[in-house]
């Protein structure tokens, strides 16, 4: 009986309790969940245009984040430094294209996955030597993002909002609408979406699946750099965020490899779920929480809606 009031009971009366911890609770949560929603991003970015599932996006996270700090220690101006980094984005993207892509045009999706495998290992080995394993602090400052928090009182306690989190969930939401509108109302969005259907239907109808690789792997990038900004803010900037990065994963399963707006609510379901659990039944499960929640829902999802909640229902004639 203790045991079922520990876990069907107490949370829900901790909650009553201290209304201001399970807001500021809901509030940690957002965050997270929009930040691991823009990682989710960039993997359906590069799915939906090419129908490859990209094993590299969290490393590009790292890379990111550590090409940023790397620069700016190196004397070079922290705006400057940005504009750095998206240029050597779009040279890997030239890259990935020319020298991936290309010549796996039309080949089983597998052997595609395969080589962004092989391509998370080759980044990893070359960061490693570039920047070495020493964990380094985002200048967020330097950026001009504010710093510091603000307190909201409520009931008889206070909701405090950290600016850095601010700032990112509202840039988050704001490249999330503009990605949306870029794949449902612009040209390039609809080629991308053909190219991701059939290769060689959309070089038929003459669009050019190289500048559309480029394009997509480059946006994916802009996508790494930003969240490799604010979760570095978060944490050290290390290649420890590579872990934050697999989080992912477990959004595209509930989300649906296909949708932006999957994405964005798995990324929410896995953040917001995550943060209370911790809170409120982690001393009955054991610290950690965090670290096996995410999975378990997703292997849920997996068992029972495995196209995720907003994915194409895949349909087998027999």
């Amino acid at each position: 009986m203790e045991i079922l009031y520990a876990i069907f009971i107490a949370p829900f009366v901790e909650m009553g309790a201290y209304p201001d911890l399970f807001i500021q609770a809901l509030w940690d949560g957002f965050v997270a969940g929009t930040l691991y929603g823009l990682i989710a991003l960039g993997f359906v970015l590069i799915f939906k245009a090419s129908g490859v599932f990209n094993f590299s996006q969290p490393i590009l996270v790292v890379l990111a984040a550590l090409s940023l700090v790397s620069f700016y220690q190196m004397g070079v101006p922290a705006w400057i430094s940005v504009i750095l980094v998206l240029i050597m984005f779009y040279a890997l993207a030239w890259l990935v294209e020319r020298l991936i892509l290309r010549q796996l045009v039309n080949q089983d999706g597998n052997i595609l996955f395969m080589s962004t495998i092989g391509l998370t290992f080759i980044i990893i080995g070359a960061a490693q030597w570039i920047f070495g394993g020493v964990p380094s602090a985002m200048i967020v400052d330097e950026l001009g993002f504010p710093n510091g928090s603000l307190e909201w009182p409520m009931f008889g306690g206070g909701v405090y909002f950290e600016m850095i989190d601010v700032s990112a969930a509202v840039i988050a939401v704001i490249m999330i609408v503009i990605l949306a509108v870029f794949f449902s109302k612009t040209k390039i969005g609809r080629g991308l979406r053909a190219v991701a259907d059939d290769h060689q239907a959309a070089l038929s109808v003459g669009i050019s699946l190289n500048q559309i690789w480029v394009i997509v792997w480059f946006v994916a990038g802009i996508v790494a750099l930003v969240t490799g900004i604010f979760w570095g803010a978060r944490s050290d900037v290390s290649f420890a965020l590579q872990i934050i990065g697999f989080k992912a994963l477990p959004v595209l399963i509930i989300g649906g490899f296909t949708s932006i707006q999957g994405a964005i609510i798995g990324g929410l379901i896995i953040g917001l779920g995550e943060k209370i659990f911790e809170i409120y039944w982690g001393p009955l499960l054991g610290s950690g929480v965090e670290g096996w929640f995410a999975y378990v829902i997703a292997l849920v999802f997996l068992l029972y809606r495995p196209q995720g909640l907003f994915g194409d229902k895949l349909i087998e004639r027999v």
